[in-house]
């Protein structure tokens, strides 16, 4: 008798063994499995994509219908939710917390856009409640289940130094005291409450260049016909990285740990608005003549034209050594519009 206890409990043990073997070669067809939270308009274009390539696997919520994505990709190659994050009763969502317990890793780039609507105070509150609100219930959802991602990669941006047309800013600058400033602090501050054994990265992205949308693709139709200039005076900072480059970035940081903390996201050479307005027309071969004006921008945006007429200077001393594609203004300018 105790010979055939023996028996089964070997058989036992080996259809154990082999169900989990099963189960761990299921999960390392992948390299992660990423929860994404924002990644579905002008930067998610591009960085799902990247992410799959990477052999990653995606799930990505939105509270946009996927039809509505600017993804252009086959649907099946990832899981899509249709969720309102902002909203923390949509945290108690079954399918998201299941997802929760599986992920590896997140990256947080929710947030309603910050200079394509006038500020009203309807519009800075949805601007802040869907970084703030959003970063705040997954933090506490995470912590509650005792959830531990190994790494969680949250945006912030350059605003969070204020603006000023002479400093020069790095990770280590103070912030500034403007609304969008106090936004991104309290966006950071939110993020800080993380699990504990999870890696945190903040990424303070600034101007994201590539031709299908953002500050370039805004631009480019108005100097494809020889109408365009710089905007305002031109004398204020432009701190810039091309999407590429910012895709880059946040895949390595994803899987290298040496990156934890707060990384500026930009280029190592920003440039005057009246520059980059020249170098936009120089690479479409168009005139770079006529300036729109401070006032036009502010009837547009209210006081969110304060983004793009004041700017600032930051530069990154943590991304002294990462080697950037496109460093320099002139040539991811052309690599965004040579199609």
């Amino acid at each position: 008798m105790f010979e055939k206890y023996l028996k089964n409990l070997y058989r036992y043990n080996n259809y154990k063994y082999l169900k989990n073997l099963i189960a761990l070669d299921d999960k390392h067809l992948y390299d992660m499995r990423l929860l994404l939270l924002g990644c579905t308009g002008f930067v998610g274009k591009e960085l799902v994509p990247t992410l799959l390539n990477e052999n990653h696997e995606i799930y990505i919520v939105s509270r946009k219908p996927i039809s509505k994505l600017k993804i252009d990709l086959d649907f099946n190659k990832f899981k899509f939710f249709q969720i309102d994050l902002s909203q923390e009763k949509n945290w108690r969502n079954e399918n998201l917390l299941n997802t929760l317990r599986e992920t590896d890793g997140i990256i947080n780039l929710m947030g309603e856009p910050i200079a394509e609507k006038k500020w009203t105070a309807q519009q800075k509150q949805l601007i802040k409640n869907s970084r703030i609100n959003t970063t705040k219930f997954m933090m506490k959802t995470l912590k509650n289940l005792k959830i531990n991602p190994k790494v969680i990669i949250n945006g912030s941006a350059i605003g969070y130094y204020g603006t000023s047309l002479s400093g020069e800013f790095t990770e280590n600058s103070f912030g500034g005291k403007d609304f969008l400033a106090n936004l991104c602090k309290q966006w950071e501050a939110v993020a800080a409450e993380k699990p504990f054994f999870s890696r945190l990265v903040i990424l303070r992205i600034g101007i994201v260049l590539e031709a299908d949308g953002g500050a370039l693709g805004k631009m480019l139709p108005i100097f494809k016909v020889g109408l365009g200039g710089p905007i305002g005076d031109g004398k204020q900072w432009m701190s810039w990285i091309h999407r590429t480059d910012l895709c880059a970035l946040i895949t390595q940081a994803l899987v290298d740990k040496k990156y934890s903390g707060v990384f500026n996201a930009v280029a190592p050479n920003p440039v005057l608005m009246r520059e980059f307005s020249q170098t936009l027309g120089k690479c479409l071969n168009r005139p770079n003549l006529l300036p729109v004006p401070g006032a036009v921008l502010k009837i547009l945006l209210g006081d969110g034209a304060k983004v793009v007429l004041e700017g600032q200077k930051v530069i990154s001393s943590k991304l002294k050594n990462y080697s950037f594609k496109y460093p320099l203004l002139e040539k991811a300018i052309y690599a965004s519009t040579k199609n």
